[in-house]
């Protein structure tokens, strides 16, 4: 990934504060990348300016046209020198409304506002979030309500012994992505891994007390494998060992704790296609991780992704 060229931020008209535009506008300067601001007029969007919902942008009164406040978003950036352009469609459900454009669209890096959901919602409604994750084939980055810093910290969580990705493919993926934004937006990166002891998860199958059963030596073993398969992924990418961290866990949970040890900007992860009966039996890190990250999300795919979508 030797630039980003085009930039697609998804537009919630629902919402006053539009940081995921802020943060396109300082990609697509560093870059010299075009964007395009798209809005889907949902029902739940008609049905919000029916009711006088749509925030106030401006000084002037919105009408019924969405374009217009389009408009008024894409001012600021235009007059920075940016190149804008702006589109409205219409549909339901939104993720697929914008599944379909991206099939037609140069996109490499599509940005979206990302919300805390409660466990209601979580369970009980359509995540336009959650589908994104599952079937967006270029980057996604999910943006939380805080500013990045002047020299951003991204931290990317490489996973070596997928065994949905055998040869890496993926992890290059990650750290490339990362090194390109790092490299552009002047900021920090660190790698890092969450991993299963093999000797841990043998012991857990076997029925035996895991802490008690695994010697100090063999899990101490296990760590150095794991730093010397990342080590030398790192080094293809001139990321020091001092910026690399490992620690037995689950993933779910290191990824939060380390971005919020760092005061992460951004966690640059990768995700793999699933069927829908393995998203039902063990769900997604990506998943899982987004409502306790304190920072916004970079998702990725291999090159290959496509094959298996499930949509």
């Amino acid at each position: 990934m030797n630039r980003i060229c085009n930039i697609l931020v998804i537009v919630n008209p629902l919402v006053k504060e539009q940081l995921g535009i802020a943060k396109a506008a300082l990609l697509a300067k560093s870059f010299g990348a075009s964007v395009e601001l798209l809005i889907c007029d949902t029902q739940s969007s008609r049905e919000a300016h029916t009711e006088g919902q749509l925030p106030a942008i401006s000084n002037a009164l919105l009408t019924d046209n969405l374009d217009t406040l389009l408009d008024q978003l894409a001012t600021p950036m235009r007059d920075a020198g940016l190149d804008v352009s702006t589109e409205v469609i219409s549909g339901d459900p939104l993720h697929e409304m914008v599944i379909s454009w991206l099939r037609n669209s140069p996109a490499d890096l599509i940005v979206k506002d990302t919300h805390h959901h409660s466990f209601a919602t979580r369970v009980f409604t359509t995540n336009t979030d959650w589908h994104l994750i599952r079937a967006c084939s270029v980057p996604l980055l999910l943006t939380k309500p805080k500013a990045w810093a002047e020299s951003p910290v991204l931290l990317a969580a490489v996973d070596p012994g997928h065994r949905n990705d055998p040869p890496g493919i993926l992890d290059h993926r990650i750290l490339d992505v990362a090194t390109c934004i790092g490299t552009a937006l002047h900021g920090r990166i660190h790698v890092i891994h969450a991993y299963l002891p093999a000797s841990m998860a043998a012991a857990a199958l076997g029925g035996m007390p895991p802490v008690i059963s695994v010697s100090a030596e063999a899990l101490g073993a296990e760590r150095d494998l794991q730093h010397a398969h990342i080590s030398a992924l790192t080094h293809e990418f001139a990321i020091a060992d001092a910026n690399l961290y490992i620690a037995p866990g689950a993933a779910s949970e290191y990824l939060p704790r380390m971005a919020l040890e760092f005061c992460a900007d951004m966690l640059i992860m990768g995700t793999i296609s699933r069927s829908r009966l393995e998203r039902l039996v063990i769900g997604s890190t990506a998943e899982r991780v987004l409502e306790t990250l304190p920072c916004d999300v970079l998702l990725v795919r291999s090159p290959d992704f496509g094959r298996d979508l499930p949509f």
